[in-house]
């Protein structure tokens, strides 16, 4: 017979002052690495935000001066096609010029042309102008300044959700940081400074202190997925065709603009010279 005695467990020991003082220890180590690993990805965050709008900016301003000069050299080679397929009248010449007309793009509509161009006083001048093949004053460069650079990473570092507590604070500050970020997309330095008054007259969050390593470890697992997660968006956006061209001019991208128009209009001349050798005989 098994002895009952026997089979009770031992109470587990108390830990000793110096145990108890060495867990503390191992927690702090651990807090401040929580904390190391938050600023980190908050910077890293903020990095990937502002080359996001730069992208997204130099986009809108490559479709805007250089869309029409693309759709003109895709209508030249179809042209060019169906000369040519007009002259031989080989099936393979043919079907090239079916080819390329299938690939112009056809005349945006009017409210796509002159989106954001007709207000309730009419077509303002810029409109008119492209009308009657005037200059036209080139689109508005939208790109943040310093100041609003500067006031974007404070906001963030010290309103950004991952620094919430509590699901209501998190909440909060998701639809404060979402104001901040359309504010810094277009430039808005007086949005920003109006945002950065409105979060200093907030309410205040408490801050919990992590004292349990369980809870410790799990945020810095958390934290590196976030990494990883941004990590593959910025390698995303690098490797994105308006990415790979603002690398290769990171602090001019409007020369990059008039280098590549220069380029176009040099090609669409070349194909209107090749155009009209086959249409004046």
């Amino acid at each position: 017979m098994t002895n009952p005695e026997a089979e009770q467990t031992e109470p587990t020991p108390e830990p000793t002052p110096e145990q108890r003082e060495a867990e503390r220890a191992a927690t702090q180590r651990l807090e401040r690495a929580v904390l190391a690993a938050e600023q980190a990805l908050i910077e890293f965050e903020i990095a990937v935000e502002t080359f996001r709008v730069e992208v997204e900016n130099f986009s809108r301003l490559h479709h805007q001066r250089l869309g029409p000069m693309y759709s003109r050299l895709d209508e030249l080679d179809a042209l060019i096609a169906e000369a040519v397929a007009a002259r031989t009248g080989k099936p393979e010449d043919v079907r090239r010029a079916e080819e390329l007309r299938g690939l112009v793009q056809p005349m945006p509509g009017v409210e796509e042309l002159f989106h954001g161009w007709v207000d309730s006083e009419g077509i303002p001048p810029e409109a008119a102008a492209m009308l009657n093949e005037q200059p036209v004053r080139p689109p508005a460069r939208v790109r943040p300044s310093e100041e609003a650079r500067r006031i974007y990473r404070e906001l963030v570092r010290r309103a950004h959700p991952d620094l919430a507590r509590d699901e209501a604070e998190r909440q909060r500050r998701d639809a404060f940081i979402v104001r901040v970020n359309a504010a810094y997309s277009l430039g808005d330095e007086e949005t920003l400074r109006g945002l950065t008054e409105e979060w200093e007259s907030g309410p205040r969050p408490v801050e919990r202190a992590l004292d349990r390593s369980e809870e410790l470890y799990a945020r810095l697992e958390w934290l590196a997925q976030r990494k990883e997660m941004l990590a593959g968006l910025a390698s995303e956006l690098e490797s994105s065709a308006i990415g790979q061209m603002l690398k290769m001019a990171p602090d001019d991208p409007d020369k990059l603009l008039e280098e590549i128009a220069e380029q176009l209009l040099a090609q669409v001349s070349e194909r209107e010279a090749a155009l009209a050798k086959l249409t004046s005989g």
